[in-house]
């Protein structure tokens, strides 16, 4: 028998706070018993469920695991504006003038993660190709 990821854990200095950005990112619900100042808070998705753990620490360097995320119903930049509109924060801009790429964004506590471009913009690329 194997395992399976139950949720995906990231230390942060205020669960809640965190968790909520996350919940409007991924338009998914905290679990009912979250609430401001508890000391995790858990974001069920279709996805994966994210669990943020508060911690003492603050982040002082880059990740070295993060979301790629790959939005389901809008562009790859309509994703990053929306985000961006959230509180999120864009650090490094990989997007390429054919359409390729991808974005690299800070949450409100500075995790990194990505923003893809979606199913369809793929498709589009591959039937250009050939």
């Amino acid at each position: 028998m194997s395992s399976l990821v139950r949720h995906v854990t990231i230390d942060c200095s205020d669960a809640y706070t965190l968790a909520s950005f996350w919940a409007r990112v991924l338009d998914a619900k905290l679990a009912e018993d979250d609430k401001p100042g508890a000391p995790e808070a858990v974001v069920d998705s279709p996805g994966a469920s994210l669990l943020f753990l508060q911690v003492p620490e603050g982040k002082t360097v880059k990740n070295r695991i993060h979301l790629d995320l790959r939005p389901l119903d809008r562009t790859r930049d309509e994703e990053v504006e929306r985000v961006i509109a959230l509180g999120a924060t864009l650090v490094d801009d990989r997007r390429r003038p054919d359409g390729t790429g991808w974005a690299v964004l800070t949450d409100p506590e500075g995790n990194e993660f990505c923003v893809e471009r979606s199913q369809a913009e793929h498709e589009a690329t591959r039937r250009l190709a050939e």
